[in-house]
Formats: structure tokens, C-alpha cells, sequence
């Protein structure tokens, strides 16, 4: 396989990138500014690709989450998943690789929004980075796994960085209208999330 050799500086500014399957497409992307929610409108990709930069919330110890709707208005489908992640304090002191299964953070056919980061601070230099993958929303005949992987600046304490793993899957064979990303408390005060689409 070739190496391909990006020449834009920051992903940001990448607007295709040739893969396996297929060309990944910036679909679309959304910069924050106190805003309830974000919401994409889906197609017919096999998979969506969601990064997020630098989102800060507005209220301290929020969680990034989301959800989703077949008929884009209504957004409780019901979703189950697991949640685990890494942190670590500042110290060095406080550190553990941990199941997540208290306070609504895995879901079992749960319509609650899917929370992906746990507990980010609103200091000014504090922020979530990541990305969510959202396999084949369009299909009518299976349900739709997801995937995130995210990393945050937790203010409790000593400060902490949490790394945060999410798997599981939308329980409807509907195809996906619409995704929406919300803060646990709070709004989404500054940052960008872009969605790329993948044949």
C-alpha cells in the first residue's frame, strides 16, 4: 500500500483523504459558541467519522454525549453500551484503567443520551479532543454500532486527564436521520466537530 502524505497542517483544514474503502469526505463541520446543540444531518455513508477540537463546556464536571433520530425530530432511541477509561492525576497519585458503570455512562436499551468524555472542567484551559465513529446509519436491516475514543482535562482534585472508551449500538433496524451533540450541563461553549463520511 502507498503512503499518502498529507500536506494540510491540522485536520481542520483536510477536506478528503484517500483510504482503503474508499475517499473519507468532509461532509460537514460546526464551530461552537454557546451553543444547546450541534446536529448533523446523515446520508448514505457506510461510515461516519465525528472529530472533536477543542470543546469546552460551558458548566464544570460536563459530559460530551449525543443522540440520534430517524425521523429528525425526535431524538430518544434506545441504545446500549459499555464505557471504561484511563486517568491519571497530575500527582501521579491517583491513577486506574476502570469500568464505567455508575451514573449513566453505559447504557443497557436506554434512551438517555450515549455520554463519550466523563467529567470535563470549564477552566479556560481545559477541553475535550476525540473522535466517534458511527457505522452504516443508513442501513434498514441492522442496528448501528458506534465507537469513541476521547481524551479531557477533568478539574476534580489534583486535575486529572481521562481517556474514555465507548462501545455499543443504536437498537433500531431505521435508517438515521440526524445526530445530536449536546453537553451533559451546560452548553457547548467553543470548539469544532467535524464529520467526515467514508464508502
Amino acid at each position: 500500500m502507498a503512503l499518502t502524505k498529507l500536506n494540510n497542517k491540522a485536520v481542520a483544514n483536510v477536506t478528503s483523504i484517500p483510504v482503503a474503502l474508499g475517499d473519507m469526505v468532509l461532509v460537514s463541520s460546526a464551530t461552537a459558541s454557546a451553543s444547546a446543540s450541534i446536529e448533523f444531518t446523515l446520508g448514505n455513508y457506510k461510515e461516519y467519522q465525528f472529530y472533536f477540537v477543542n470543546i469546552h463546556p460551558s458548566a464544570t464536571d460536563s459530559n460530551l454525549q449525543f443522540q440520534v433520530s430517524t425521523d429528525g425530530t425526535n431524538f430518544g432511541i434506545a441504545k446500549t453500551s459499555t464505557f471504561f477509561r484511563a486517568y491519571n492525576d497530575e500527582t501521579g497519585s491517583s491513577y486506574a484503567l476502570q469500568y464505567q458503570g455508575a451514573g449513566g455512562y453505559h447504557l443497557a436499551q436506554s434512551t438517555s443520551a450515549q455520554r463519550i468524555t466523563l467529567n470535563t472542567g470549564n477552566d479556560n484551559d481545559m477541553c475535550v479532543n476525540g473522535y466517534m465513529k458511527l457505522f452504516n446509519p443508513s442501513s434498514t436491516t441492522y442496528v448501528k454500532h458506534y465507537i469513541s475514543n476521547t481524551v479531557n482535562y477533568e478539574k476534580s482534585g489534583a486535575g486529572y486527564v481521562e481517556n474514555c472508551y465507548v462501545g455499543g449500538y443504536v437498537n433500531t433496524t431505521s435508517a438515521l436521520q440526524k445526530i445530536k451533540f449536546t453537553e451533559s450541563g451546560g452548553n457547548i461553549d467553543d470548539g469544532k466537530i467535524l464529520m467526515f463520511g467514508i464508502n
